[in-house]
């Protein structure tokens, strides 16, 4: 009989959520099976007090999302060497259930191509799952499983045999498509991802809309996704059909001048190495149903 597989979870803060950090260690702690090994980095800021045990890095600078991510997999050696996967938890969520890992393990052991598992974010109070948390166009349903062409980064799992072969998160990013990119590249090179149902993280419904930087930063990043990842012939078609969905949306005029302004530097900044995407793979995402054009 094989060894259950070693997980690791990276949970990123700003120092600005301690109870909530807290909670968050307890939910993993008192997950069945073999024991999480855990790594918090501080983003900029100092970290509280924390459990035993627990893998640290203090950061002077807040290196976004990805950048801290990348920090906290490589406490698990280089390219989490140390694990075999590893969860990507927000600091402000919670796992209810205390099987998550174990469903990690299985699920992972059970498919040898599936790399990447996103879980169901619900709100806690309700129990609601917003739209944009389920990682499909038809999500009207979050309680269906199905394979997927993109993940949630604060509610997740990630082989670490991927990282391994297409890299890290681009940390290039700091906030906003940074899931999609390593999702497209890790698609690229062969492997699955899941959205799961009944792996789920409680974590507060809000908005990321509300900041007028959310709006820059969706803008230029989707950009630089388009850039780095897709054939030259769709990179005029993903965009168009993005930049036609946001005037439909009729953002408010400030967030319409940061996404215009964010549309522009996208085009104006280096967007890191091109690795295009082969057309099987173009493919692949639209017999998944979501095709590198929308």
């Amino acid at each position: 009989m094989s060894e259950p597989l070693k997980l690791g979870a990276v949970i990123i803060t700003m120092g600005n959520r301690p109870l909530e950090l807290q909670d968050l260690l307890d939910s993993v702690a008192k997950q069945q099976g073999p024991r999480v090994e855990v790594a918090v980095v501080g983003n900029g800021s100092p970290l509280p007090e924390l459990p035993d045990g627990v893998r640290t890095a203090e950061l002077p600078e807040n290196l976004g999302i990805p950048g801290g991510r990348n920090v906290g997999i490589d406490l698990f050696g280089p390219a989490a060497a140390d694990v075999d996967a590893v969860l990507f938890l927000d600091d402000d969520g919670l796992l209810p259930g205390d099987d998550t890992a174990e469903l990690v393990r299985a699920a992972f052991a059970a498919d040898p191509q599936l790399g990447i598992i996103s879980f169901r974010i619900a709100d806690p109070d309700t129990g609601v799952t917003q739209r944009r948390h389920v990682p499909r166009l038809r999500a009207a349903d979050p309680m269906r499983n199905s394979r997927v062409t993109t993940f949630l980064g604060g509610a997740c799992a990630v082989r670490s045999a991927v990282i391994q072969q297409v890299g890290p998160l681009p940390a290039e990013f700091f906030y906003a498509h940074e899931e999609t990119d390593l999702a497209w590249r890790a698609l690229d090179a062969g492997w699955m991802i899941d959205y799961r149902s009944d792996l789920v993280l409680h974590h507060p419904a809000t908005s990321p809309a509300r900041h007028v930087v959310y709006h820059r930063m969706v803008a230029r990043n989707r950009v630089w996704l388009a850039r780095r990842n897709l054939p030259w012939l769709l990179v005029p078609v993903y965009l168009g059909v993005w930049f036609a969905l946001t005037l439909l949306r009729r953002p408010s005029r400030p967030a319409l001048r940061a996404w215009l302004g964010g549309f522009r530097e996208g085009w104006a900044t280096d967007c890191g190495e091109r690795r295009p995407m082969k057309w099987r793979t173009v493919w692949r995402l639209t017999r998944l149903g979501r095709p590198p054009i929308i």
